[in-house]
């Protein structure tokens, strides 16, 4: 039997904060994958190795995790003041689904370098040295993202001295704004979409929980550590090695879906596994990172922990970040009260691989709702391959 050869398609490979994905220039994908549906998920699915039994991903780009699963789309803006229309895919691992439903505020940092390289960005807004300010429409959740890349003799700046716990080794600064995070949009209403910055969610057979339904950045579920039964200094071994656990997260998250009204049924959460995402707080404690440093409570505001895809994330995705931040500046949240409670616009918390500031202002408008108008905090991109991904047809 005779098998038809892979099809060669240009990609580069790129690390954004503390994830990586594979990037496509829309433009170079096969034409009936230039458009949403079924040929576009099958080919993103391929390229990573999804769905995977074995849930290892060997044949085909994926990590293997959550933080490795993912692929972007860019084109040139179709919106007016944008640069760059940036599409995320959060490719399921062991099932055969992309999903669509949220950004990835970590790979948000590779993605201005990425326009300025393949020519996405017009010259004349790229100086010879100094910073290009890059201005991204976030497809995703139709939100305008600014990324203040480093340029030097007309060229990203990718190596420097910037850390980033997660990430092993340093490279150059990216300051990312998200500038009006929260969602004002249909897909689960404002920022607060029960109105209220604390509510109670029943979940039936596993109990009653304090949550903050916050969308801003990504909807999130906020929970006390306390309540779960954990102390918020947690690692991943110790959430991701226990399947009762894992369960009753996916359970709860289910839950919490609905009342956010993302979902009708709690059915649904099965096939929209990257939102909304469900994290724990607790008050600042001492304890030692997954690296074996150790981070002590006088150098943070709070503990967080999150799960992504189904599993504790190894340190904090981006937009959840953004989430932290702008549930740390309203006051009565459950991250706000895990901090210290009171005012403040900037919190660094722990996580499990160290420490993240990031900073939001909140203010109330004329109807006594909160707003927030920008989110803040700096990540770091390099790109790690560039050239062909091959697809078997």
């Amino acid at each position: 039997m005779k098998f038809p050869p892979q099809k060669k398609i240009a990609a580069t490979y790129m690390r954004g904060g503390t994830s990586k994905g594979v990037f496509f220039k829309l433009d170079d994908l096969p034409e009936d994958a230039q458009v949403a549906g079924v040929a576009r998920d099958q080919l993103l699915l391929r390229v990573i190795g999804s769905p995977d039994p074995y849930a290892k991903q060997i044949d085909g780009m994926g990590g293997a995790t959550s933080s490795t699963s993912k692929t972007v789309i860019l084109a040139k803006s179709q919106q007016a003041e944008h640069d760059v229309d940036y599409l995320f895919g959060q490719v399921s691992i062991d099932q055969p689904f992309v999903d669509w439903s949220g950004n990835c505020g970590n790979l948000t940092a590779a993605v201005g370098s990425f326009a300025i390289s393949h020519g996405l960005v017009d010259a004349s807004r790229i100086p010879e040295n100094g910073i290009c300010t890059v201005r991204i429409w976030q497809k995703n959740i139709e939100k305008t993202i600014i990324a203040h890349v480093p340029i030097t003799h007309g060229q990203v700046q990718e190596t420097g001295d910037f850390e980033l716990d997660g990430v092993t080794f340093p490279a150059a600064e990216v300051q990312i704004e998200f500038l009006d995070p929260a969602d004002d949009g249909d897909d689960g209403g404002a920022m607060f979409p029960t109105g209220h910055v604390v509510d109670e969610l029943d979940v039936p057979e596993i109990g009653s929980f304090q949550a903050t339904f916050i969308n801003a950045g990504i909807p999130t579920i906020f929970l006390n550590a306390e309540e779960l039964g954990y102390v918020g200094t947690e690692l991943q071994d110790h959430i991701n090695s226990d399947p009762a656990a894992l369960a009753r997260f996916e359970t709860i998250r289910a839950y919490g879906a609905v009342q956010m009204g993302l979902i009708q049924h709690i059915s649904e959460a099965a096939s929209r596994q990257h939102t909304p995402k469900i994290a724990f707080v607790a008050p600042a404690k001492t304890y030692q990172a997954s690296s074996g440093k150790s981070v002590d409570a006088e150098q943070i505001d709070l503990l967080v922990r999150a799960l992504s895809m189904g599993k504790l994330h190894h340190a904090m995705m981006g937009t959840a970040a953004v989430a932290i931040g702008t549930a740390a500046a309203i006051p009565g949240t459950l991250v706000n009260l895990a901090a210290g409670g009171g005012e403040r616009e900037a919190v660094r918390f722990g996580h499990p691989s160290g420490t993240l500031r990031v900073g939001a202002q909140a203010m109330k408008d004329e109807n006594g709702q909160w707003q927030v108008k920008k989110a803040i905090m700096s990540r770091s991109a390099r790109v790690l391959m560039e050239g062909f991904v091959r697809v078997p047809q």
